[in-house]
């Protein structure tokens, strides 16, 4: 993210010194709190000023990064995200000393049984729009979606590895909260689960996973009002020719490969708002990709020099070259 908005920021500037005359209006917008989501960022920004960010299309996170499958690379472009909606399931008991846990029902051990349950849940697989395209890409067709993922590892691990995320919703628990005391028997236990949703995957499909799933008389808290994300931008661009003609010029052979992003960028505002095509694209060819995906949100996080000289060749080209 850092190195986007260093070579972004860079083309910019360069672009207007050098007085460049381009085909229309290129806006260079730089907004935290996406990592937050206290709406004081693009979500605002695109909400209550959306003249200042209007664009007919928009580079951001979340792609770019170089893989070879098969012996052939692929630029990966996110055209779409999942969206989060995630949950609580709240169990109840009662309290008591823990000198005596007979005398009480210890919510917390009713968490086991849930916890257990929520690890074999299998939602439902599907190949949404963007996937297989993915899968087109890559395989030269489209498998039946029982075999997408074999035939995904079987090309490289590493496709499988980005694709196993793709086909359904995931539920991955992350906190749970009982007792604030050692000597306090819990009469409450709140699991927290994050929950990804596939662009057009609703809540009330999660809920019924759930309710035919899950033993126990727990209780289900949605934590946000409505999900958020889970939208997509379309293939067929002058974006998509853009950036397809930048990976050619580049690495002749290579070719672009639509992905949808696991997680989650700021992109779905502009989207939501403003009807913006925004790709997740900022290329990453110096660094091993495996390594690069391992250092994210870790220790010794860093970006490749080159990959920032990349970066700055890649919006340059767009915005000289881009036409609505």
């Amino acid at each position: 993210m850092k190195g986007h908005v260093a070579a972004a920021a860079v083309a910019f500037a360069s672009l207007a010194r050098e007085g460049a005359r381009l085909p229309g209006d290129v806006v260079l917008a730089l907004t935290a709190d996406e990592e937050v989501g206290d709406d004081y960022g693009a979500s605002w920004l695109a909400r209550e000023h959306p003249d200042a960010v209007r664009t007919a299309f928009a580079l951001n996170e979340g792609g770019g990064e170089r893989c070879v499958f098969g012996g052939r690379v692929y630029y990966l472009c996110a055209v779409g995200e999942k969206a989060t909606a995630p949950f609580k399931l709240r169990l109840r008991g009662r309290s008591g000393h823990a000198s005596d846990p007979h005398a009480a029902d210890n919510a917390l051990l009713r968490a086991g049984p849930v916890l257990e349950a929520l690890a074999r849940l299998e939602p439902p697989r599907t190949l949404v729009t963007e996937v297989r395209g993915f899968l087109e890409t890559i395989l030269g067709e489209v498998p039946p979606v029982e075999e997408a993922l074999d035939r995904a590892r079987s090309l490289h691990p590493l496709a499988g590895q980005l694709l196993a995320p793709l086909l359904a919703a995931t539920l991955s628990p992350t906190m749970i909260e009982a007792s604030r005391k050692r000597n306090v028997i819990p009469g409450t236990c709140v699991i927290e689960v994050d929950c990804r949703l596939l662009p057009g995957q609703r809540r009330d499909e999660v809920e019924a996973l759930l309710r035919a799933g899950v033993p126990g008389g727990w209780e289900l808290e949605w934590i946000v009002a409505e999900h958020v994300g889970g939208t997509s931008s379309p293939l067929e661009t002058p974006l998509w020719a853009g950036l397809e003609a930048w990976v050619e010029e580049t690495e002749p052979g290579a070719r672009l490969a639509p992905v949808v992003c696991a997680g989650f960028t700021d992109s779905h505002y502009l989207r939501k708002h403003l009807g913006t095509t925004v790709y997740g694209f900022f290329p990453l060819r110096a660094m091993d990709v495996e390594l690069a995906a391992s250092l994210v949100h870790s220790a010794d996080e860093r970006i490749a020099v080159d990959d920032l000289e990349l970066g700055v060749d890649l919006f340059r080209h767009v915005a000289t070259t881009l036409r609505a």
